[in-house]
């Protein structure tokens, strides 16, 4: 694993590096907090080793700065430190930091909190056993193809632009990014429960089909919440639950399973309209072709205030090249330029 040390002071940045090198780490240093959250921004680095007390950013401000960066995986944080009040121990946590070793360490202490950090980590392999569920699911309709990768880039790209606006400001940072990535891959897991004969229909489903096929709203919430009750306090589990129960409802309050509308759709919902009803328009069925981005784009504005959130839609006008960058890196032979 590569790791990052974080210290100004040169005798305790070599000390650090001989140490977890010898430990058979692949170390990076730098030399100060503004340094070292230029290295994380590379995404590479999946542990940090910091001090408290750097130029530039202290070890606690470089905390907070990480958590709110839109990164691919989650970075675990030690913080080395004189400090040994419990409200320094407070503030530090509350910065986000994992883990704490005091000045001065012993070396077998250090290794055995990096090594603690390395099994934290390695849960993320929840991320893959997430994808591979979705996966599942999708698996029995051959006709999605890749729809999760465009559906998933889909909706980053809307929630890192919403990150950006005043309005969603406390509401959309970088963990909700990385949340409704990880997540919106689930939206369709319900369809496990839909008979064969209507979800691998080859044409357009009869009213009382299209009924049925709703019911996967519903079912997917169901299990994401029932997995919710068994694992309390996960949040991706609460917004996969989310996303599940309301990527139908509509703004007008007109969709489907509960006649949601406006702001008590969740966000984390609305955002997966947007990204779900685009993969729609602009993929081939045996029974429509692909629309192109233009037509898809019309019928997106067309929906404003009525199918999508308005301020959802102003996010796809704003990002519209980077959904037909999507669209073409995971295209399959579509009509999207």
């Amino acid at each position: 694993m590569k790791l990052l040390i974080a210290d100004d002071n040169e005798v305790s940045l070599t000390l650090l590096h001989a140490t977890l090198s010898r430990a058979g780490y692949d170390v990076e240093v730098a030399r100060d907090g503004e340094e070292a959250l230029t290295r994380l921004r590379s995404g590479k680095i999946r542990l940090v080793v910091s001090d408290w007390e750097m130029p530039k950013l202290s070890g606690v401000e470089l905390c907070r700065a990480l958590r709110g960066l839109d990164a691919p995986g989650y970075v675990y944080v030690i913080l080395v430190t004189g400090r040994d009040s419990s409200a320094a121990t407070v503030e530090g946590f509350a910065a986000g930091a994992d883990d704490f070793i005091r000045k001065p360490f012993e070396a077998t202490e250090l290794i055995a909190r990096v090594r603690a950090g390395e099994r934290i980590l390695s849960l993320e392999t929840r991320d893959v056993a997430i994808f591979a569920m979705a996966k599942l699911a999708e698996s029995r309709d051959p006709e999605t193809g890749a729809h999760l990768e465009r559906v998933r880039s889909y909706c980053r790209v809307l929630a890192r632009d919403l990150s950006q606006q005043p309005r969603f400001a406390g509401r959309v940072d970088g963990e909700f990014v990385r949340l409704i990535y990880l997540t919106s891959p689930l939206h369709d897991i319900g369809k496990v429960g839909i008979p064969d004969g209507v979800l691998l229909k080859p044409g357009r489903l009869s009213d009382r089909e299209f009924e049925i096929m709703k019911m996967h709203a519903r079912m997917g919430a169901d299990t994401l919440e029932a997995a919710a009750r068994a694992f309390p306090g996960v949040p991706f589990l609460e917004m996969a639950r989310e996303i599940a129960a309301t990527h139908h409802e509509r703004w007008d309050g007109t969709g489907y399973p509960s006649g949601l509308s406006g702001e008590s759709i969740p966000l984390s919902g609305r955002i997966m309209a947007v990204a779900d009803v685009y993969d729609a328009l602009t993929s081939a069925r045996v029974y429509k072709a692909a629309m192109t981005h233009e037509v898809a784009r019309s019928l997106i504005v067309d929906g404003s205030g009525t199918h999508f959130d308005p301020d959802l839609v102003e996010a796809f006008l704003r990002q519209e090249e980077h959904f037909l960058e999507i669209s073409r890196a995971f295209g399959e032979g579509r009509a999207a330029a």
